[in-house]
């Protein structure tokens, strides 16, 4: 009986989470830092914001020096953003730039809206000003309100994103230790296949496999190192591995998983804790899980499809789940332009192109797993369910963007 994919996924995570946990960590420049996962807990090194500032352009002022009818008051010298002001003497209004330091004595901030006149004088001019009344902390961004200095600013696992490097740069910090990315050995297998820009002989075909998945688990953050194409030799293959596996946390095959006679995968892994069985999916149905040598392994299909699909389906969620990173795929619902059928019994993933001013999905080539073109023209994925065999046009489904 095949396995469901909720079950093949989870199985996929049980293999991964000890290689997950075991990662080690790097210190990088922020800069360097983008889509990488925080390996320790940040505290914040000092407050945010580190003074008391103002929330707009206005006076600072003395909340003291107001009656419930507002006060009039000497301007005082004007505070920049950048300066340290001097004290704000009793009985003045001292203009102040949004984000600039507040003066020692001053407690609120009056807009420069609300003030009579409404402009502020030229630096050094005697002049007064007429203000409404004003309660402490009014238009005051105080020390701290953003995050005090020793509390967490960003704990172990957060994926760093802009906003995230954005607040390290406002702690004033110039680098950060983060997870170095899982190390995957790629083969592709097939003596079908022969590298792009070489002779296509008759009966041969250009690799994709490699290209495809290599870019896709780089986008993921994962290190690739790509062994190049194995012919469909047992022991040679199996001599590869042998070399090969101990510089891999994690061993990823196409090809060679199926029931045919020349599965070279299943022929050189016979020995080893592999488990090669059918997952309830189209396409990617057939699948390879264990460990080589105690490095974890997935066997992908061989059609190109098929082997994103199952990264899609597998690899990439339970990295998002043991890893943080990469962020999950956003999951829409979408309304099909036209009938779908899907064979009984299996999740079926069709390739789309979501219009989102129209908010349907146009399906791209048929379900076959040899589409690299339709795939290449495609925004999404789209999940029709086991159990579910035949959709009309205008009928919602689930679709996850790529």
């Amino acid at each position: 009986m095949a396995r469901s994919v909720a079950d093949h996924r989870q199985a996929v995570l049980e293999l991964l989470a000890d290689a997950a946990a075991a990662r080690r960590s790097e210190q990088l420049p922020l800069s360097a830092g983008l889509g990488r996962v925080l390996a320790t807990d940040v505290a914040a090194p000092l407050s945010l914001p580190p003074f008391d500032n103002s929330q707009m352009d206005g006076y600072a002022v003395r909340s003291a020096d107001f009656g419930a009818q507002g006060a009039t008051l000497r301007v005082a010298d004007p505070v920049p953003a950048g300066a340290a002001p001097r004290a704000l003497e009793p009985g003045t209004a001292a203009p102040i730039m949004t984000g600039a330091m507040l003066p020692e004595g001053a407690d609120a901030v009056v807009p420069i809206e609300r003030a009579v006149p409404d402009s502020f004088p030229l630096p050094g001019a005697e002049a007064t000003v007429i203000l409404p009344e004003v309660a402490p902390g009014d238009f005051v961004r105080p020390i701290g309100s953003d995050i005090t200095v020793g509390a967490t600013a960003l704990v172990a696992g957060t994926a760093l994103g802009p906003a995230q490097l954005g607040l390290l740069a406002a702690l004033g910090l110039t680098s950060v230790v983060v997870r170095s990315p899982l190390r995957v050995l790629l083969i592709t297998t097939g003596d079908e296949v022969v590298e792009p820009g070489t002779s296509l002989t008759p009966g041969k075909i250009y690799d994709a496999n490699g290209t495809l998945l290599e870019a896709a688990m780089v986008q993921a953050g994962l290190t690739v190192h790509r062994s190049g194409i194995t012919v469909d030799d047992p022991g040679a293959l199996l001599a590869l591995l042998r070399s090969r596996a101990a510089e891999a946390d994690l061993i990823v095959s196409t090809g060679g998983v199926s029931k045919g006679a020349y599965e070279v995968v299943r022929q050189a892994l016979h020995a080893q804790p592999v488990e090669f069985l059918s997952v309830a999916m189209q396409p990617g149905g057939p699948q390879g899980i264990g460990r080589f040598d105690g490095v974890p392994f997935l066997g992908f299909p061989g059609n190109p499809v098929s082997c994103l699909v199952s990264f899609e389906m597998f690899l990439r969620p339970v990295l998002t789940a043991l890893v943080g990173a990469p962020p999950a795929r956003t999951a829409l619902t979408a309304r099909l332009a036209e009938p779908l059928s899907s064979p009984a019994g299996k999740h079926q993933i069709r390739r789309g192109t979501y219009l989102p001013e129209l908010g349907t999905v146009r399906l791209e080539g048929g379900s076959g797993s040899h589409l690299v073109h339709a795939l290449a023209n495609s925004n999404c994925l789209v999940h029709v369910p086991v159990g579910v065999t035949d959709l009309p046009a205008g009928q919602d489904v689930e679709i996850w963007m790529l």
